[in-house]
Parts: C-alpha cells; sequence; structure tokens
C-alpha cells in the first residue's frame, strides 16, 4: 500500500548505506549454514546525531512545530542516545531541550565527576539536565514530566513530552520510512531479505520495521533482541505502539501480532550492563568489518544473533539484514571492559 507519511523535519543524511559483512559472514556465519549478514548503516544518519533517534525525530520534532511548541522533554538514562540526539537536533531547530534522566549506580561516580560520553554531548549541546536517582525516577517519571511541562508553560513556553526512545504512535513513523528505505535498498542490491534483526531497548524501532515490512506487503521476519526487560514486555510494547499508531492515525489496515518476535537471551547482567562476550564482538566487528557497535545495545543485538546462527535459528535464512541503530558514543565510558580486546 501507498504510505502517506506526516509532516517531518529533515535532520538525517538518508538513505543510510546497505553494506555486506563478507569477513564476519565467511567465519561466524557461512561456515554453520547461516545466511549473509547485511547491515543497515543507521549509525550514519549523522554525525553527532547519529543513530535510530534521529529517523524518530524527525516527526517528533515537526510534530512540535505544529503544535506551537519550542521545548521538548524526553527521559532516559545518562548514556541515553535518545536524549543525546534530542538534545543535539533540538538545537538545530532552535528548540529548547530538557533531558531527564536517571542516575546510573554502575561505577558509583563521584558527584563532581566529568561527565563523559552521551552525557558529556547533552550539555555541550545546552540542554538542561535534570538527573533523579533510580528510585525516584522510576516512581515518579509521568509526574516529573507533569511538573517541568507546567514549569515551562508558567515561563511562557509550551513543552512536548516526548517517552522514553521516542518510541510511540508517533516516533514509529520513522523506521515505518525507514522500513521502505531499507527494502530499497536490499532490491537494488538484487535480493528480498528473509529476516531484519535490531536491539530492542524501547521497542520502538522493532515496532516500525515490523509495522513497515506489513504496510509495504514484504514477508521479511524483524526479530529485535532485547537489552532490558523479557520478550513478553516487547510483545506488548510493539502492539501496543502500533495501537497507538492506529488510534493516531486511522486507516483499514491488519495488524498481525503474532509477526512480533523477540529474543530475551542475551541480556546478561542487566540494561547497559556488558559481558566480556560482548566486548569481544564489538573488537571483533570492528577488526574485521571496521564497524563500531555499542555495549548497549548493538553489540548485545549483533553477539546474540551470531549466536542464534551458530544454533541454526537462520538456517532458512539466505540474506539477513542487521539494523545498526548506533550508540558508538556509549563505549567510551564503558572503556574498562575492552582492556582484553587488543594485545
Amino acid at each position: 500500500m501507498k504510505i502517506q507519511y506526516p509532516a517531518r523535519e529533515r535532520l538525517a543524511h538518508l538513505p543510510t548505506p546497505l553494506q555486506s559483512l563478507d569477513n564476519i559472514s565467511a567465519q561466524y556465519s557461512l561456515p554453520y549454514g547461516g545466511p549473509k549478514i547485511w547491515i543497515k548503516r543507521d549509525d550514519l544518519t549523522e554525525s553527532a546525531m547519529s543513530g535510530n533517534k534521529l529517523r524518530k525525530l524527525e516527526f517528533i520534532i515537526a510534530e512540535a512545530r505544529a503544535r506551537g511548541c519550542n521545548t521538548l522533554i524526553t527521559c532516559g538514562g545518562e548514556q541515553s542516545n535518545h536524549c543525546r540526539a534530542t538534545a543535539l537536533a533540538a538545537a538545530k531547530a532552535g528548540l529548547k531541550a530538557h533531558l531527564i534522566l536517571r542516575k546510573e549506580t554502575a561505577g558509583k561516580p563521584e558527584p563532581d565527576a566529568v561527565p563523559d560520553g552521551n552525557l558529556l554531548v547533552d550539555y555541550l549541546a545546552g540542554a538542561k539536565v535534570s538527573r533523579y536517582p533510580l528510585r525516584e525516577y522510576l516512581k515518579d517519571l509521568p509526574q516529573l514530566f507533569e511538573y517541568w511541562s507546567a514549569h515551562y508553560q508558567e515561563q511562557g513556553d509550551r513543552a512536548l513530552c516526548i517517552p522514553t526512545g521516542g518510541s510511540d504512535g508517533l516516533g514509529i513513523w520513522g523506521y515505518i520510512l525507514a522500513t521502505e528505505e531499507l527494502l530499497e535498498d536490499c532490491a537494488g542490491a538484487g535480493f528480498r531479505p528473509e529476516r531484519i534483526v535490531c536491539a530492542s531497548g524501547s521497542g520502538g524501532t522493532q515496532g516500525g520495521l515490523t509495522l513497515g515490512c506489513q504496510l509495504l506487503g514484504s514477508m521479511a521476519e524483524v526479530t529485535g533482541y532485547a537489552v532490558c526487560d523479557d520478550a513478553a514486555y516487547f510483545v506488548d510494547k510493539v502492539a501496543e505502539d502500533v495501537r497507538d499508531w492506529q488510534r493516531r492515525y486511522p486507516q483499514s489496515f491488519t495488524f498481525d501480532e503474532n509477526r512480533i518476535h523477540v529474543v530475551d537471551d542475551y541480556i546478561g547482567p542487566g540494561y547497559a550492563i556488558a559481558t566480556e562476550a560482548i566486548y569481544e564482538t564489538i573488537a571483533i566487528a570492528a577488526q574485521l568489518e571496521g564497524i563500531l557497535l555499542d555495549p548497549v545495545y548493538t553489540g548485545k543485538a549483533f553477539y546474540g544473533m551470531l549466536q542464534d546462527i551458530k544454533r541454526g535459528q537462520f538456517a532458512d535464512c539466505e540474506n539477513l539484514v542487521f539494523v545498526h541503530t548506533g550508540g558508538q558514543f556509549g563505549v567510551f565510558p564503558q572503556r574498562s571492559g575492552f582492556r582484553n580486546s587488543w594485545s
């Protein structure tokens, strides 16, 4: 079906490249009867704003303008890629950004420690940053959004509140459009993908890819590798984001929830906590393909995908596309995990 997209603020450098991972395929997939692995380089959507979040923000910022908003309020962890991209995109668009961040407990950084990674970029972009202890953040997040929204209203501003990861019925447009682009890339390369793989942290990218494939009549199955929460959570989250999209943009379309596929076997000790195997996988991707994954999202998903290829989970597939959702800034706060990655 022909898709009618809502207003969009052009921020990303599109289309991003589709590349074959010949070296990794030769060593880690084909010998096990697995598919040829391709990678959709959404880490190249832009330089500083890089990653999947920028695709969502194109539609979110257009919506903010339509509502007369001059401020974006969003939330996430201290190393949130989404918050970093929002801070930079707001700066580019001439909007204010306010980030509600949960304090990281791993490593117990000193209060006066110099910020690193995404958090450093948040400050450089001029965003207002409010950091809250984990328990307070989890318990009071809706109230924090309400408080800061009212705060800006009292100042004569108008804020648009963006959920975690920009993942809802508005942000999902970013990866509906990305699906159309990806399928055109594959057709240009002479194949139709049987499987599309991505990391799932807030569910929006997986939701957009899954919905996009169905809207466009593709039989490609999308598999999200969970980096937090379990498979049941992400199945429900993707379904809810699609229902939200259907409420906002009514049309005659039946979404098949049975095509929501989630693997939760590779989360490890928890969100943003990587294992030695994850760090090793990131090093392998860099050394064999010159591609930088991250320990929070893409590294876990890529590791999980390679393990499942070895186990024969993708034996029925000739071409698999891994969607690189970015996150390179997340490498640097976890630099100590890579100490065994070079000789």
